[in-house]
């Protein structure tokens, strides 16, 4: 029998700020799920986009996806058990990689989770929730997330750009979440940005997650060293003084920058936020993206558009899947 989430006081939480004060009103709560290609993470969340709780774990590609949604909502039950809420828990939002099809609630072929195929994630959920569950695109979601509560919430017109495993894109149009005729709108992590740079996993050659993602940043590296790396290990290395690591995280800004203005260019946006593992490089990245922008955006308005980092960081998934059911979208 699916179990059915009530409402329950949390007693532990953990906020942007590590701190909350419990509302002493009537409050809404929704779960947010944030499946990646390397990690699964989950959170509780209030109607202000406060986390309250929240627990990931590592996302082995290999692993069946029916096991990692047993693991999830076991995870998820004993957040819950361990906690109390007082108000109305409305549901369980997730976010997934696309390509998908949100209203079956099935993902298709996300190129980063071969297993996860024609898997239908919100029915193998219900196998353990009685509660409302509702799937978007995980850029998308992300892209909700911060203009609800992050570096978006003063502007109407946003492109939420996410750099980690794969890339994609969360696009908000005059307010709202735009997500195209199937909910696949803003997978530009397969727009063409160095045909000259091999052949992605889509079949394509030199696509912008084939040359500019977290995963091409560790392949690029591992060739250019002959051994294994991950993507902290060549930033760190390239900060420590690897001349050739050096080169290749400034042709790493190059390709984003480039990826920044055919988005600007496309839908003239007010705003382009990066989250994301490759955004915590931090200032130099942001530095060299800007540059660019101001350098190459076709129209001098889009020469003025800034780049930011994403405010909610690693909860941006968590807050954007829970807000599928805590904001109008």
């Amino acid at each position: 029998m699916p179990k059915r989430l009530e409402a329950f006081v949390i007693y532990k939480c953990s906020c942007y700020n590590n701190q909350i004060q419990l509302p002493g009103g009537y409050m809404r709560y929704a779960i947010g799920i944030d499946i990646g290609g390397t990690k699964i993470a989950m959170g509780v969340v209030d109607e202000l986009g406060n986390v309250l709780a929240s627990q990931e774990f590592k996302n082995e590609v290999s692993k069946d996806p029916r096991d990692a949604v047993k693991q999830t909502s076991e995870s998820i039950s004993c957040m819950i058990d361990k906690s109390r809420i007082e108000g109305d828990f409305l549901g369980i939002g997730i976010g997934a990689p696309g390509p998908l099809n949100p209203n079956e609630g099935s993902l298709i072929c996300p190129p980063n989770l071969p297993k996860w195929w024609d898997f239908n994630i919100v029915e193998e959920f219900r196998c353990y929730f009685s509660n409302p569950i509702r799937m978007e695109n995980d850029a998308s979601v992300a892209a909700l997330a911060e203009k609800w509560v992050g570096a978006g919430k003063d502007y109407e017109q946003l492109i939420y750009l996410t750099i980690s495993t794969g890339i994609g894109a969360g696009i908000i149009i005059n307010g709202r979440l735009y997500t195209g005729s199937t909910g696949n709108a803003g997978d530009v992590g397969h727009m063409v940005i160095d045909a000259s740079a091999g052949i992605c996993s889509c079949g394509q050659a030199g696509c912008f997650e084939w040359v500019a993602s977290g995963t091409a940043l560790a392949r690029q590296g591992t060739e250019l060293l002959g051994s294994p790396v991950t993507p902290e290990e060549v930033l760190q290395l390239a900060k420590n003084g690897d001349r050739q690591l050096q080169l290749l995280i400034d042709r790493l800004f190059l390709y984003i920058g480039s990826g920044c203005v055919s988005l600007i260019n496309t839908f003239d946006p007010q705003l382009v936020i990066i989250g994301g593992g490759i955004s915590q490089i931090g200032t130099p990245l942001f530095k060299a993206v800007n540059g660019y922008v101001q350098k190459y955006a076709l129209n001098p308005s889009g020469r003025t558009i800034q780049v930011k980092p994403a405010q909610l960081k690693r909860n941006s998934g968590i807050v954007g899947a829970a807000a599928l059911f805590l904001q109008n979208n």
